[in-house]
């Protein structure tokens, strides 16, 4: 084999190699994480337009595609994107089923409007849209989920 050919043998080699490790770190795609206490369906359970998802919340960061930002505790309000009924009454069943159950869920996606956590005094009005993007999952042992979900319960026994 000649130079050359070692050399563009080395060069393939380490660029396959660092892009298996760009892959293995892949950002959270999570938009928000939340563990939910409670969920409000309106005008109700068995035709929603609209939801308020009572917990904390720890809603990404934008900035860094694996950072969130400090939880916070309140509700989230939002309304079905015209035409998205069928999966917004699929995910909100989701996340009404782990409501008060202490499972750590993520939802939206990282680079789509999340929506604001609003405090327990706020009227529940102009609500924002329901960021979808892959459904509502289980939070596990990816990422920095661990210490996300001890952060959250951290901020509901703070409150």
């Amino acid at each position: 084999m000649t130079n050359n050919r070692r050399f563009t043998a080395l060069i393939i080699g380490v660029t396959v190699a660092l892009a298996s490790t760009a892959a293995l770190r892949a950002s959270d795609p999570m938009g928000l994480y939340a563990l939910v206490q409670k969920v409000v369906l309106e005008p109700s359970d068995t035709e929603p337009l609209r939801i308020q998802i009572w917990g904390a919340f720890a809603l990404s960061d934008a900035r860094n595609g694996d950072d969130y930002l400090t939880p916070q505790t309140g509700y989230l309000y939002y309304s079905c994107p015209q035409g998205a009924e069928r999966t917004c009454r699929n995910e909100w069943a989701d996340l009404k089923s782990v409501a008060g159950s202490g499972t750590g869920v993520g939802f939206g996606g990282r680079y789509l409007e999340t929506g604001r956590v609003r405090k327990a005094t706020e009227k529940p009005e102009k609500p924002d849209p329901y960021p979808i993007k892959m459904g509502v999952m289980r939070m596990g042992s990816r990422h920095a989920q661990p210490t996300i979900v001890a952060d959250l319960k951290k901020a509901l026994a703070q409150r």
